[in-house]
């Protein structure tokens, strides 16, 4: 999964984030069933203001289309933790 980080870090810029983390916890996974097609383990931490107003599925919606392709590519599993700034 060398790069993957990046390029979800790359794509996520598109929402203006204040804060992005992710950590690959695809090791955690091994011999998994989407870990044989590829597809990494991944918690998202993501703060932008993007966010405000908006549920959590909602915000979820807006993460997948933003990785778009690297969601069917490269991730199988994304943890996500969506935050507005004033939820800090």
């Amino acid at each position: 999964m060398s790069g993957t980080v990046e390029l979800l870090t790359a794509a996520l810029q598109a929402l203006e984030p204040e804060h992005v983390s992710i950590q690959d916890d695809s090791a955690q996974h091994a011999g998994h069933a989407g870990a044989k097609s590829g597809g990494g383990h991944y918690t998202l931490t993501i703060v932008s203001s993007r966010f405000q107003g908006l549920g959590r599925v909602q915000r979820h919606r807006l993460i997948y289309e933003t990785l778009g392709d690297l969601m069917q590519s490269r991730v199988h599993a994304l943890a996500i933790r969506a935050l507005a700034p004033e939820e800090i």
